[in-house]
């Protein structure tokens, strides 16, 4: 079954590192990078991260990213923000507030990015990763104290609503790496409180291994029951050895050289050849974003369709060829 005009998407944090660049080194690398990324991409999702965007009250990197909006969106991609409310990467700046600040803030937050680029950004990430929400205890953040004190489904619902109100017609995920029934409650708690939910974002980091085809259409055909799009946000496949599955939080595997390997680049392009085949022949799947472009990237791994230099995998040229004939599809239905 068809699709129609599929999201084939991938994190465009190289396209903003290139738009922003000042040394010549600099531009040439990324330069390199933007071009193989948009001969595959029409989506793009960027970087929104609070700690990052805003590293100092007032100090809003706005300027950096409506340089790297107007380069993707001249060039036909849709954009996505990720994300507007994150309890990683928040804003340590918060943390003097008292939690009625930091909601205050928070929805503040939510209005002035939203708004500023309404019309151009067309996706966001509203809330990420609010099934650990409620538990999360590595360290203090503004956003766990909020949802300690208010509840997690205000807390959705309240960011939620300002994103709507900011832009009526932007289209807001939900989005996590936790793919139990544990999230699919989530799910159903705020649909039922009136949550506009207008997709389902599934993470899909394979760091300890590629899930397989009865996992990718098992989780397709539980999150599809809610009537809404689904989409495949944050889809990691290694071309190296692989994290050990003792690992709880990925985010605990910390190796200094974590390096492609020739013959795991052939198995990370017969995965994801695999998976994005079972995606784009699903009916309720409308996108499916790489993470990431380039070896190095998110715990350094070998996760790239391209290496640490720039040069193409096996992975690249194969979902290529698998972006090419799905746009000839497409063209052909038209």
């Amino acid at each position: 079954m068809q699709n129609g005009n599929f999201l084939f998407g991938c994190g465009a944090f190289d396209v903003l590192r290139y738009v922003n660049a000042t040394e010549e080194s600099e531009k040439e690398k990324y330069g390199k990078r933007t071009q193989e990324w948009l001969a595959l991409f029409n989506y793009g999702t960027l970087p929104f991260y609070w700690g990052t965007y805003e590293p100092k009250e007032g100090d809003v990197r706005q300027a950096e990213m409506d340089k790297c909006v107007e380069f993707l969106t001249a060039r036909g991609v849709t954009l996505k923000g990720h994300p507007l409310c994150w309890h990683t990467v928040c804003a340590d700046w918060l943390l003097s507030y008292d939690d009625k600040t930091i909601f205050e803030k928070q929805l503040e937050r939510i209005n002035r990015e939203v708004s500023h680029f309404k019309g151009k950004i067309t996706y966001w990430d509203v809330i990420n990763e609010t099934v650990i929400l409620p538990v999360f205890d590595k360290y203090d953040n503004a956003v766990s104290r909020i949802c300690a004190r208010y509840g997690r489904l205000t807390l959705i619902k309240e960011v939620f609503a300002a994103a709507k109100a900011a832009d009526p017609e932007a289209r807001l995920l939900i989005n996590d790496f936790n793919t139990t029934d544990k999230y699919e409650k989530v799910i159903e708690e705020c649909l039922q409180a009136g949550v506009p939910i207008d997709a389902i974002g599934i993470q899909s980091h394979q760091h300890q291994g590629y899930w397989g085809a009865e996992k990718i259409r098992e989780v397709i055909e539980r999150f599809s029951r809610f009537g809404l799009p689904v989409h495949f946000t944050e889809n990691t496949i290694l071309s190296g050895m692989l994290m050990p599955p003792e690992i709880e939080d990925l985010n605990d595997y910390q190796v200094k050289n974590w390096d492609t390997v020739p013959f795991m680049e052939i198995r990370q392009q017969d995965e994801l050849a695999e998976m994005y085949g079972i995606l784009l022949n699903s009916p309720y799947v409308k996108a499916a974003t790489y993470w990431d472009f380039a070896d190095g990237a998110w715990l350094n791994a070998p996760s790239g369709l391209v290496r640490a230099d720039g040069t193409p995998k096996p992975a690249y040229d194969k979902l290529r060829s698998i972006v090419e004939n799905r746009h000839a599809e497409e063209r052909q239905e038209v």
